[in-house]
């Protein structure tokens, strides 16, 4: 499966962006989804991740309350959708599939990868 990432750009501080995760070649309907993101000069580090049936999301703390993920397996997207955007959150945002209905925040979890969408924060 072959996974896009898209809706990232260059905001001010307090904006809102959502971004999307769009799987092609087959349907991960099946797969949990997780957002990761990774600012330069440091690791990927985990955003977010959602079930496959969405019965099950986790934020992490660090962006808890401001971002949340859905998905809509009818159309093969999961969303990421940020408010109240921090400087601190300009980074690479990648989504990633993994290999089973649920994933954690360990990488090793995720098989497929998508391209990776820049999210730029102005203060």
């Amino acid at each position: 499966v072959q996974l896009q990432a898209s809706g990232g750009g260059l905001v001010q501080a307090g904006d809102s962006l959502r971004l999307l995760c769009v799987a092609s070649g087959r349907t991960f309907s099946n797969n949990a989804v997780a957002w990761f993101r990774q600012a330069p000069g440091k690791e990927r580090e985990f955003v977010g991740v959602i079930s496959w049936s969405s019965s099950s999301i986790v934020i992490d703390d660090s962006v808890k309350g401001r971002f949340t993920i859905s998905r809509d397996n009818a159309k093969n997207t999961v969303y990421l959708q940020m408010n109240s955007l921090k400087p601190e959150d300009t980074a690479a945002y990648y989504c990633a599939a993994a290999r089973g209905s649920y994933g954690s925040r360990d990488r090793s979890d995720y098989r497929y990868w998508g391209q990776g969408t820049q999210v730029t924060v102005s203060s």
